[in-house]
């Protein structure tokens, strides 16, 4: 998954994504944006998370360690 920040830093159109950022800090944060990072994690990496899960995800750190615990073998 290295190339996990990259994508999410696409989808919230921002130059860079730190483990450390808040995701409902950034500009572009809204229900749409949530669709697609939903859309991009089952597409790129065959992870499943439902909406009301990724509402529990704070920072950028967090989506990807728990993306990469539920990704398949």
């Amino acid at each position: 998954m290295e190339d996990f920040y990259v994508k999410l830093a696409e989808i919230l159109e921002v130059e860079e994504i730190k483990p450390e950022d808040d995701l409902r800090q950034f500009e572009n944060w809204d229900s749409l944006t949530a669709l697609s990072i939903l859309a991009t994690l089952d597409a790129s990496y065959g992870v499943n998370l439902t909406a009301g899960e990724l509402r529990q995800i704070k920072t950028a750190g967090e989506l990807a360690a728990t993306a990469e615990s539920r990704r398949p073998k």
